[in-house]
C-alpha cells in the first residue's frame, strides 16, 4: 500500500500543477479533437484533462520507482520468501 502512495500522491500534486498551467494558457471551448470543435462542456474538459495529467504523472512516478531498484530487488528470488517463510520439517 505504501509503495501505491508513493506514486498517486506526487502524481496527483504534479497533475494539478500541470493542469492549472495547461488551461491557464489554453480555453476549454477552443480545443479541438480530430479537426472539430469538442462538444463536452468546460467541466468535462478540466475533469479529462486532469485526469490524464494524473495517469502520465503516474505512470512516470511508477517508472521512476521501478528503474530505482537497488541489485539487491533485481537480484533476488522470488520464491525465496515463500520458503522462509514455511516451516522447517525435521526428519524424525
Amino acid at each position: 500500500m505504501r509503495f501505491v502512495i508513493y506514486i498517486l500522491w506526487p502524481s496527483f500534486v504534479v497533475a494539478g500543477v500541470g493542469e492549472v498551467a495547461f488551461f491557464t494558457v489554453f480555453d476549454p471551448q477552443e480545443l479541438y479533437l480530430f479537426g472539430e470543435p469538442s462538444s463536452l462542456s468546460r467541466l468535462a474538459v478540466y475533469s479529462i484533462g486532469f485526469f490524464l495529467c494524473w495517469a502520465f504523472a503516474a505512470a512516470s512516478s511508477a517508472l521512476t520507482c521501478f528503474l530505482a531498484r537497488g541489485s539487491d530487488a533485481l537480484d533476488r528470488d522470488p520464491l525465496q520468501r515463500e520458503r522462509d517463510s514455511l516451516p522447517e520439517k525435521r526428519a524424525p
